[in-house]
Order: C-alpha cells, then sequence, then structure tokens
C-alpha cells in the first residue's frame, strides 16, 4: 500500500470567511448571558479553540455582570445565533480551497479531516454554505478540547480507529492561517502548510518556520505539491 497523508484543515481564515455573522453571534450570546456591550478590540482570534476565546474575553472584563456568565451557556446560546446568521451572504471561501478541496479528495492516498477550535456544531454550520462539509467526515473540534494544542492527537486517533492506518510523522499535514495552527503541528513533528489568507501576517507566519508557507490557495498544483511532497 502506497503512503497515505492524513491532511488536518484549520477553518476560518483558512478555508472561509464568516468573521462578521461569528462575531454579531458571540456578542448576541454576551448579551444573552448578561454581559452587554461586550468588546473585541485588540482581541486575537485566530487559532483558539471556543471555549477559550470566552473565558478570554469574560476574564479581561472587571465587570461584576461577568461573574454569572458561564462559558458552556456562552457558547450554547452562541451556536444558536451562528446558526440563524449563517447562509451563503454571510460565508465567503478563500480564493483556490474549494479547488484544493477537489483535487485532493479525489486521491486515493489522502484522508482529509478538520483541525478547528470552532465547536464541532459550528463548524459545521460555517461549512455548510460553501459545500466543504462533504470532503471532511470527521475531525477535531473546540468542543474536543479547549486546549488547540491537544486537537491533533486527537484528529489523529480517530483517523486511525476509522482508516485502520497509522499516520506518522511528515504524513500528517496542519495546514492553517495562524501561529497556533503551525506551532501546534510543531509540537507532534508533523509537517505544517500555512496560509497568510486570514488575519495573521506572512511574516509573523514566517517567523514560525512552517515547512510551507503561501499567501493563499490560488495555485492548487503549487500547494499541493506542498502538501502531499
Amino acid at each position: 500500500m502506497p503512503p497515505t497523508s492524513l491532511i488536518l484543515f484549520d477553518i476560518d481564515g483558512t478555508l472561509l470567511s464568516a468573521g462578521r455573522a461569528s462575531r454579531d453571534a458571540l456578542r448576541e450570546a454576551f448579551e444573552k448571558t448578561g454581559v452587554p456591550d461586550m468588546t473585541f478590540e485588540g482581541y486575537d482570534f485566530s487559532g483558539k479553540t471556543d471555549p477559550q476565546i470566552v473565558r478570554e474575553l469574560l476574564a479581561a472584563r472587571s465587570d461584576p455582570a461577568c461573574d454569572g456568565a458561564n462559558v458552556s451557556r456562552v457558547i450554547e446560546f452562541y451556536l444558536e445565533a451562528l446558526e440563524a446568521r449563517i447562509g451563503p451572504d454571510a460565508v465567503v471561501a478563500k480564493k483556490g480551497a474549494a479547488e484544493l478541496l477537489a483535487a485532493l479528495a479525489g486521491r486515493p492516498d489522502v484522508t482529509l479531516a478538520l483541525l478547528t477550535g470552532n465547536h464541532e456544531r459550528g463548524a459545521r454550520a460555517k461549512l455548510a454554505p460553501v459545500d466543504f462539509n462533504r470532503y471532511f467526515p470527521f475531525g477535531a473540534f473546540g468542543s474536543d478540547h479547549a486546549d488547540r494544542y491537544e486537537l491533533p492527537a486527537i484528529a489523529i486517533a480517530r483517523a486511525r480507529a476509522l482508516t485502520g492506518r497509522d499516520f506518522l510523522g511528515k504524513r500528517v499535514v496542519v495546514v492553517g492561517d495562524s501561529i497556533h495552527d503551525v506551532a501546534c503541528g510543531r509540537a507532534i513533528g508533523v509537517k505544517s502548510v500555512a496560509v497568510a489568507s486570514g488575519l495573521t501576517p506572512a511574516d509573523r507566519l514566517a517567523r514560525e518556520n512552517p515547512d510551507h508557507l503561501f499567501a493563499d490557495f490560488a495555485d492548487v498544483p503549487a500547494v499541493a505539491e506542498a502538501i502531499l511532497g
């Protein structure tokens, strides 16, 4: 059997953008849990899990109203609000993402999965308008663990359980737009492919020493070669 690759894709900033819908939904969730006028100014969402984001935003507020806010309740309200807002007009696929996924999915030596800080329910909602869910039968999500750095091992274990194959070393590839995507892959010795299509500038990503760095997925053959080579 030829070597097989497990490709783990981030969502926000990597495959698509749904930023306005996500932030409006999160703001509504805070309001429903008694935390009005939550500000996101200066806060970096990139590469973080949903529980981490909620916890950090609450911790930054020296407001008695935050005392009664529970992370799980905020996330539940957030998911409801997100699903109500998500639609074809709220989600934009990143350049080349659809073509790259189609090219990789057509290969028998490739297994695709998600590696995202989104709660799985939120991830599926965001992927639905651009019809990307069909490429990802499984993954590791913010609903699995609040620590982003624990997610690669979860994804690899699920891949082994579902396919019966061992995915080792550089045959596992983390594709993402944040420094945490690069770092969580490097921490377990897998390949990292960074893309500067999100909020993190290319020069900042380069300082994390990913195996490959692209501005976007426009050159699908080059990106696919980097992922699979």
